[in-house]
């Protein structure tokens, strides 16, 4: 039986084109273009596969691994194999203009006994691809977003029944509008005017407190506030990458979280210096601390996040990141992602942000990326440069 129909899957083929033409304007005829996805996301693939040949560019075809294939490469296989690169490999991603993934997983547990240096390796070999595909976006070459097409792991991994999740889903990234890509349009145009808003403010720190947690990050230098950006569909969140040497307190993840065949719950952090000194969980933590180990910057933090509950309709827990970071409900939610920071938060000219200046300016450096999402009520202030405190987010909303 058909997940979505005809109509719908058109829907969401042309919000992933004004995706990544949104991510990466200038696309022209004959520009390339990878398409990731995994088997299960097929219907998908197939009619956006049709729409980018249609436009004009040149289509490359990767299926993702299975399950059972990434158990055998984790499980059967030598560090020689695993950080192997295919001869062209690194051509390759220096070449193509476009990524787009299309994340359809038939098991987010297969994983879960997997070596950790396995894993360690094979996050490390991804990264490599990933550091070129990053360096061409810097250099306005390249562009990417990905999607989450629904499967029967992802609704019992998260508590609903296949129908309901493909609803969330369908809702979240208006696939029953008649024009979703006017909507996307909306959509970035609204939440433009909060970015302008907040980074004009002229903002020191921002300081986050609910329940269960009290932490402050560094804005940092020549930093911004980005997001609806085309990378992600859906994306509603508003995110800048902070300087990581100013994090301080505590950050409490309240929403469980799928990483590397892991079920992790209730991470709990506590910063001082800008490092996680203090690392607990409620299931996994031993994973945690693994992950958080893996270099030198997996312990720090490489993005700061908050979503408008007015902007988002997702309202329940997708055991998807890609959702749950965006996650809507009665109090929005803010994230941090431990590892790796986002350069196109830079407010210069990204084209001289030189990883020297990275460094000097406290971006973050790690092979991992992980975000750890909070769903409470919370209470978000900015202290400015000028010492003025100003509540930039309360009650699941921006106060703009």
């Amino acid at each position: 039986m058909a997940i979505y129909s005809k109509k719908q899957l058109e829907n969401y083929a042309e919000a992933l084109i004004w995706g990544v033409t949104t991510a990466r304007p200038g696309f022209k005829r004959g520009d390339t273009i990878q398409l990731r996805f995994d088997a299960p996301g097929l219907d998908l693939a197939e009619v956006l596969y049709a729409k980018l040949v249609k436009r004009g560019f040149n289509v490359f075809l990767r299926f993702l691994p299975t399950p059972m294939m990434e158990v055998a490469l984790h499980n059967d296989s030598t560090h020689e194999q695993r950080r192997f690169l295919f001869a062209g490999d690194k051509e390759f991603w220096g070449s193509i203009n476009g990524d787009m993934v299309i994340r359809a997983p038939a098991s987010l547990t297969h994983l879960k006994d997997a070596p950790a240096a396995s894993l360690m390796d094979t996050t490390l070999t991804r990264n490599d691809l990933r550091s070129i595909r990053v360096a061409n976006e810097e250099k306005g070459l390249a562009g990417w977003t990905l999607c989450t097409y629904p499967t029967e792991e992802l609704a019992k991994q998260a508590g609903l029944s296949l129908k309901e999740y493909a609803r969330q889903v369908a809702k979240a990234c208006y696939l029953d509008e008649k024009d979703p890509v006017k909507k996307w349009g909306e959509i970035k145009r609204d939440s433009g005017r909060i970015k302008k808003w907040l980074n004009t403010l002229g903002i020191d720190t921002i300081r986050t407190e609910s329940k269960s947690m009290d932490l402050e990050v560094k804005f940092g230098e020549k930093r911004n506030f980005i997001g609806v950006s085309g990378h992600n569909i859906p994306s509603f969140e508003l995110f800048t990458s902070p300087d990581w040497r100013g994090t301080k307190g505590v950050y409490y993840a309240n929403f469980p979280s799928f990483k590397d065949g892991n079920y992790v719950e209730g991470v709990r952090l506590e910063f001082k210096g800008g490092r996680a000194v203090k690392i607990t969980a409620e299931k996994s933590e031993k994973f945690v601390r693994g992950t958080l180990a893996t270099d030198h910057g997996a312990c720090q933090v490489g993005e700061y996040s908050l979503t408008d509950r007015r902007f988002s309709k997702i309202d329940k827990f997708m055991a998807d990141t890609l959702f749950d970071e965006n996650h809507g409900g009665k109090y929005g939610n803010s994230h941090i992602a431990v590892g790796s920071s986002y350069s196109d938060t830079y407010a210069g000219d990204i084209r001289k942000l030189t990883p020297a200046l990275k460094e000097k300016l406290g971006y973050n450096k790690s092979a991992v990326h992980w975000d750890l999402v909070n769903t409470e009520d919370k209470k978000v202030t900015a202290t400015l440069k000028n010492g003025k405190k100003v509540t930039i987010y309360e009650g699941g909303q921006f106060k703009y």
